[in-house]
C-alpha cells in the first residue's frame, strides 16, 4: 500500500550560503530561500533568522480569488482581505491569527506581492507562545532570485504546490 503524505520534511542550508538552502521530502529536493539571518537556535523577533528545530504544520492558508484549492490532507482556511499575523511581543495575541484593522502594522496575511498566496503555517512558539521569540514563521511562496525571507522557508510556487499534495497533519519540519 502508498503511503499518502510525508513523515518529516528537512530544511538545510546551502553550503557557504546561510540564506539559500534545500528542503527534502522524500524524493523531492527543492530549492528553498531562507531568512536573512540564516537558521538561528535562539530566534528572536526580528532577527531574521529562520529557526532551528522541529515543528508541526498546522495547516495551509490560500488566497482562493488566486488559486484552486490545493490537494493537500492539511487543514486548509481562505485567506480573507482583514486576515493577518500578530508580531508584537506586547500584545495577549502575539504570534497568533488577527483580523487588521485598516491602518494596522500586523502582517497581513492578503498581499499584492503574491509571497502570501499559499502558507503553511508552523507551529514554532506556539507551546508555549514565548514574548520575543519570533512570530509568523511560515512556508510560502519565494520572491524572485529566492532573496532572503524575514524568518520563513520560501520556495517557487510550483514546487509549492507539488510539496503541499504530500503534506498532512502528521507531518514535521525539521530545520537545520
Amino acid at each position: 500500500m502508498r503511503k499518502t503524505t510525508i513523515d518529516t520534511i528537512r530544511v538545510r542550508a546551502r553550503a557557504g550560503e546561510r540564506t539559500r538552502g534545500w528542503l527534502i521530502a522524500g524524493p523531492l529536493a527543492l530549492p528553498v530561500a531562507l531568512g536573512r539571518g540564516g537558521i538561528r537556535a535562539n530566534k528572536r523577533e526580528g532577527d531574521g533568522g529562520t529557526p532551528r528545530g522541529t515543528f508541526r504544520l498546522r495547516r495551509l492558508w490560500w488566497r482562493a480569488d488566486r488559486h484552486a484549492r490545493p490537494m493537500t490532507h492539511l487543514p486548509v482556511r481562505r485567506i480573507r482581505r482583514d486576515d493577518g499575523w500578530c508580531e508584537d511581543a506586547s500584545d495577549r495575541l502575539y504570534n497568533r491569527p488577527v483580523r487588521v484593522p485598516t491602518g494596522s502594522t500586523a502582517d497581513r496575511l492578503w498581499r499584492d506581492d503574491r509571497l502570501y498566496d499559499l502558507i503553511i503555517e508552523l507551529d514554532h512558539n506556539t507551546r508555549p507562545r514565548i514574548a520575543g521569540r519570533g512570530s509568523a514563521v511560515f512556508i510560502h511562496v519565494a520572491r524572485p532570485g529566492f532573496a532572503p525571507t524575514a524568518g520563513c522557508v520560501a520556495l517557487k510556487p510550483g514546487a509549492l504546490q507539488r510539496l503541499l499534495a504530500r503534506l498532512g497533519p502528521r507531518t514535521r519540519i525539521v530545520v537545520g
